[in-house]
């Protein structure tokens, strides 16, 4: 499977697993900042109200930041990597997370996200696809290669922690508005 294809296939799986659903709202390219010299991309922005009775639970809600990456060079490219969510994942193969680890414990992935862009969330986790039903420390020890044929599950192998949020609940609801791609669903 080529890259552009492990880069569709793993959105695929993301929005089955993680997007749809009753009381889901969620949007892909969602550009932040746009029209100024800074703009970014986030691949898919979710956002999960506390519930939809009060507008009080509507203000607890909080922003997911999902940035796919199928492979190594992808997570260097320089491309992405924008997390502005109380919780932000790397989407990515078993395979990559696996290349990643030690860049994760020395703290290179952190040091390139910094540079690339400084308003990035250091709260941010990791999200494998694995066969459904499948353990995930047997799939990390013996990935099962990505492809169409499998119904796969996303996991978090490197859970995230909820951090702080620096902009706006209006802003971000905004931006994902303004994405060509902003989906809401009411109903299963």
């Amino acid at each position: 499977m080529n890259r552009k294809e492990t880069t569709k296939l793993l959105g695929e799986i993301l929005i089955h697993n993680r997007l749809l659903g009753m009381g889901k709202h969620y949007a892909k390219e969602v550009s932040v900042d746009y029209g100024t010299k800074n703009v970014k991309r986030v691949d898919f922005m979710q956002f999960v109200p506390g519930s939809c009775v009060y507008i009080s639970n509507i203000e607890k809600g909080i922003f997911i930041c999902y940035e796919i990456k199928s492979c190594i060079e992808d997570v260097y490219s320089g491309n992405g990597l924008n997390f502005y969510g109380e919780k932000n994942y790397i989407v990515t193969t078993m395979e990559t997370y696996k290349r990643l680890q030690e860049d994760l414990r020395s703290g290179k992935l952190v040091q390139h996200i910094t540079e690339t862009n400084p308003e990035s969330s250091m709260y941010f986790g990791v999200m494998v696809p694995i066969p459904y039903m499948t353990d995930v420390y047997d799939e990390y020890e013996n990935p099962t290669p990505l492809n169409k044929d499998i119904k796969w599950e996303l996991k978090a192998i490197l859970p995230c922690r909820e951090g702080p949020r620096k902009r706006s609940m209006s802003e971000l609801l905004f931006y994902m508005l303004r994405s060509k791609h902003s989906y809401s669903n009411m109903e299963e």
